[in-house]
């Protein structure tokens, strides 16, 4: 079956609801058992609150089935379902590559409670590629991909990674939350877990906080384990958000990569704009890459200003009608964030030419979009000649 009908069809059993097209939402702590000898075996399909329940379980099957997982965790919010990927692999003593382009909050959580852990968190040049074997060592358990690089968009090279952390004894684990496995099918391309933030486009809709991890078969068993023991559970009503989500999520991951691109194309003609971080355009350095192995992108992307000043930026970002200021993405709505990568790089240095945006494209007509801009760049000339 193709994306769209599997979207449609995954996960759901109307005749086990009585009929309904959508798996309800069971909301609860207590399963009862038929007798001692059932509650003595605990090998009924649901125990208890925290192993999950029909409505949990309609979302890890369907989300297994769209990436090619041997299972899938949901936990509740992207950061978490980092978390527990990485410490399902790792113990004291370990050693982890992560990309230096990693979603700042991965970052603290390295330097923080792993290395409380006694867990070692070296990071490495995004595009390192192959090289990546230069930085393994005997103890490293794990080497963290995410491509694009968080706000910088930098194109990591998977495979080549995978190839040489398996040959080596390491696990990949990927944040695919731009793509999606819509777009970059993970476990397909090496990843042994892949992590996917569904408060982004599975939700589309800025009203639920979700993650998800799946892992290949070599991984499931202890992801699970993992995952039971922190009975870290995403709530009833924010995962059967997501199953409605999942059901037009293509539609709008197309939609959001036709308007991204319409609007990464108009701001790189911009005599205010130095250049466009966006893979799919051809002038990107990683635009090879994600043409071998992407099948699309999202409306997520970056743009390096020309020389301007703080609050020339801030004059043109607080008038915006339309882009809000807000830190996530993937929603029915615009927003823009500036952003300064120079405190939280360590392998690589972040110096752009200019002040730096990073724009989520919603399902705003475009045309609006643009004259918002226009109006928001007309401020930021008036502040700078001020």
């Amino acid at each position: 079956m193709g994306k769209r009908t599997r979207l449609v069809h995954a996960g759901r059993h109307p005749f086990e609801n009585f009929g309904f097209v959508n798996t309800p939402i069971y909301r609860g702590s207590t399963v009862l058992s038929p007798d001692m000898e059932s509650l003595y075996a605990r090998k009924a399909r649901f125990i208890y609150g925290t192993k999950g329940t029909p409505t949990t379980e309609a979302l890890e099957n369907a989300w297994s089935e769209i990436a090619g997982a041997a299972g899938t965790v949901l936990t509740p919010s992207g950061l978490s379902a980092i978390t527990v990927a990485i410490l399902s692999v790792v113990k004291s003593g370990d050693h982890i590559l992560v990309t230096d382009s990693v979603y700042r909050p991965t970052r603290n959580f390295c330097d923080t409670v792993l290395a409380r852990l006694g867990v070692e968190t070296t990071y490495y040049d995004p595009l390192v590629g192959a090289s990546i074997a230069e930085l393994i060592r005997p103890q490293t358990r794990v080497v963290f991909v995410e491509a694009p690089g968080s706000q910088s968009f930098e194109m990591q090279d998977v495979p080549a990674i995978s190839e040489v952390a398996h040959a080596r004894g390491a696990c990949v684990i990927m944040d695919n939350t731009w793509a999606t496995p819509l777009f970059f099918p993970p476990h397909e391309r090496g990843v042994d877990l892949a992590i996917e933030a569904g408060t982004k486009y599975l939700s589309g809709h800025s009203d639920l906080l979700l993650g998800m991890v799946s892992a290949n078969a070599d991984h499931w068993q202890r992801l699970r384990d993992t995952f039971d023991a922190f009975a870290m559970c995403a709530g009833a009503e924010d995962v059967f958000l997501g199953l409605r989500g999942l059901r037009t999520m293509e539609l709008r991951l197309r939609e959001a990569e036709r308007q991204g691109l319409a609007l990464a194309t108009w701001l790189a003609t911009r005599p205010e704009v130095s250049r466009v971080l966006h893979p799919a355009l051809a002038s990107d350095p990683g635009h090879a890459i994600w043409q071998r192995d992407f099948l699309g992108s999202s409306g997520l992307f970056s743009v390096i200003l020309k020389a301007a000043s703080r609050a020339a930026v801030g004059a043109m970002l607080d008038g915006l009608e339309l882009f809000g200021l807000g830190y996530s993405w993937g929603g029915y709505e615009s927003l823009v964030i500036p952003f300064d990568c120079r405190t939280y790089r360590s392998a690589t240095r972040w110096d752009p030419e200019g002040p730096a945006l990073r724009f989520s494209v919603g399902l705003e007509d475009i045309e609006d979009l643009k004259a918002d801009l226009d109006r928001g760049f007309a401020r930021l000339r008036a502040a700078g000649a001020s």
